[in-house]
């Protein structure tokens, strides 16, 4: 039996260091229906601390729309695609949107 929390839409943020690299992740993604629609936003400065130094970075953030039974893929690809040591995954349920979006959503997805 499904887990209905499993069929639940969600927004996916992970940042990647430049285009080729973004692009090949939103690609694979979607290709293997782990996510049906991926933005790459350019333009992002990243400012965090990595081992014991501050760090500035610039970035590309992908906002990956999929669904919670989608996501050990998404960490499985991140580990097979990204070149960081600790790529950034981090997952926002959506909570309301265009029930026409969320369905298609759904079926890009299952």
């Amino acid at each position: 039996m499904s887990n209905p929390a499993d069929q639940e839409a969600v927004v996916v943020y992970v940042t990647a260091p430049e285009r080729e690299t973004a692009r090949a992740i939103a690609s694979a993604l979607v290709e293997n229906r782990e996510a049906a629609c991926v933005n790459i936003v350019a333009g992002v400065e990243s400012v965090y601390r990595w081992q014991g130094e501050i760090e500035v970075d610039d970035e590309l953030l992908l906002v990956i729309k999929t669904r919670a039974a989608r996501l050990a893929a998404i960490d499985a690809r991140l580990a097979e695609l990204h070149p960081d040591e600790v790529p950034e995954r981090i997952t926002l349920p959506i909570t309301d949107g265009s029930p026409a979006y969320l369905d298609w959503l759904l079926e890009q997805t299952g």
